[in-house]
């Protein structure tokens, strides 16, 4: 098996490498018109794809799929438009670095079931942006959608006289190919759960990895609850709660705590907060203290129903007040599907202890979502807690993934730094999939420190 793997693999690299170096020829408008023809398949194809993954997959819901397709489609589109990722990009005059930019040559991307048409997208066109060949090794339960969007994007390229085999992706799924390729490829970005990661960072190659989610969203006492509200609804049911950027438990000040839930429940939260409905939760969701993989993904009443809960019909999320901070309650921990938890402090202060507590219990340098209009309280949170982004007053699921309306790199693949054991702490783009020589001129002209100047504080 050994063999027959690594001659599979060794197979979809020597074809890999072939296009990769016809592409390296492309000037920078040839290959931006092919990674903008990678967004308008996508784009174009938006609600097909979604259909076919959420059949797929069993998880995720149409109408959000589409509207995620055709969002990160255009977002990630207008980031990378008009960007130099070939030949000189940059020179400084006053430093006399001139920087000239190259590919790393092939990409491996592990893509995970919960994303399984916009993360080979995004990967793709991080990828060929740089000038680089990818290939991509799916989720095994994502086969289908997530070899459909490859297929329909190599037909849109192959019009446009790029190379074959520029983008593949894996036919036969199994850990030894995944294995070999990572092994075999220049770079590798990992976006999935902890055990590919991990496998990720150990091939002997560059890895890009993510860290695990659990959106602590703090909603401060001068929040507008009408607008904050919907927002963390849509935020934590979107998809079907399977997005890593989704919010997880919402904070709230204890002097406005009833009056924020009323303003949940007016938008379709059902709150429990007796202890046999909430223990029910608890072991529904986190049988043995792990997230039920049964409920991943699913509607609010599948969810109850695993739980033996009744809830009204057009209940959107259920909203659970939990007992303790981190390790003191499994809600703490991330939940994938409709389910919010929800604890009350007495300051602003001890409102980031608990983000604290429970990001210590999962999701350390992940993301964090901010409802307030105190700049001190919101740069309080920024400096205290251990997380890569900070999204203030927004979607976190639809925002910190990069957005229109923040600065935020428009990716999926989300870096957690050396808290989630990544080695970026930022939103991949193109920038990580390219090698960057340096020119170094000599500059006569630079000011020497005296001793004096060079010792000085000032």
């Amino acid at each position: 098996m050994e063999m027959d793997s690594k001659a599979y693999i060794d197979g979809y690299m020597e074809r890999a490498r072939k296009a990769q170096r016809e592409y390296e020829k492309f000037s920078q408008e040839q290959i931006d018109e092919v990674v903008m023809t990678i967004a308008r398949v996508i784009c174009d194809n938006a609600e097909y794809l979604a259909e076919m993954a959420v059949e797929e997959t069993g998880m995720g819901v149409v109408a959000d799929k589409i509207a995620k397709n055709r969002g990160k489609a255009r977002m990630i589109w207008n980031s990378l438009k008009g960007k130099k990722s070939k030949g000189i990009i940059e020179r400084d005059e006053e430093t006399g670095i001139t920087k000239i930019a190259k590919p790393i040559g092939v990409v491996a991307a592990i893509t995970p079931c919960t994303n399984p048409i916009v993360t080979p997208m995004s990967n793709a066109m991080f990828a060929l942006k740089g000038g680089n060949a990818i290939i991509i090794t799916p989720h095994h339960k994502a086969v289908r959608c997530s070899g459909k969007t490859v297929e329909l994007i190599n037909e849109a390229l192959s019009k446009l006289g790029a190379p074959e085999h520029l983008i593949q992706i894996l036919d036969q799924q199994s850990r030894e190919n995944t294995k070999n390729l990572i092994s075999s490829a220049d770079i590798v970005i990992a976006t999935g759960g902890m055990g590919m990661v991990k496998a990720a960072y150990s091939s002997g190659k560059p890895a890009l990895g993510v860290g695990a989610g659990n959106v602590q969203c703090i909603v401060d006492d001068d929040a507008d609850i009408e607008t904050a509200a919907p927002q963390i609804i849509a935020g934590r049911i979107f998809d079907n709660g399977i997005v890593c950027s989704g919010e997880q438990s919402v904070i709230l000040p204890e002097s406005r705590y009833d009056e924020m839930i009323k303003a949940f429940e007016k938008n379709g939260a059902f709150v429990i907060t007796n202890p046999e409905d909430k223990e029910a939760i608890r072991n529904a969701m986190f049988p043995d203290g792990a997230m039920n993989r049964h409920a991943v993904g699913q509607s609010v009443q599948a969810v109850a129903k695993l739980a033996g809960l009744n809830v009204p019909e057009d209940t959107k999320v259920i909203i659970v007040e939990a007992d303790g901070w981190g390790e003191d309650d499994l809600l703490a921990k991330e939940k994938m599907c409709p389910v919010l938890a929800a604890f009350r402090y007495k300051t602003f202060e001890e409102g980031v202890e608990i983000a604290r507590a429970n990001l210590e219990e999962e999701g350390k340098g992940h993301s964090v979502s901010i409802h307030s209009n105190n700049r001190d309280h919101i740069e309080y949170a920024g400096k205290e807690l251990c997380v890569s982004r900070f999204v203030v007053n927004q979607t976190c699921a639809t925002s910190a993934g990069g957005s229109f309306y923040n600065g935020l790199a428009p990716t999926n693949t989300l870096g957690c730094g050396s808290w989630g054991n990544n080695s970026i702490s930022e939103n991949l783009d193109y920038k990580h999939l390219i090698n960057v020589s340096r020119i170094a001129y000599y500059m006569k002209d630079n000011h020497v420190p005296t001793d004096e100047e060079l010792w000085s504080l000032n």
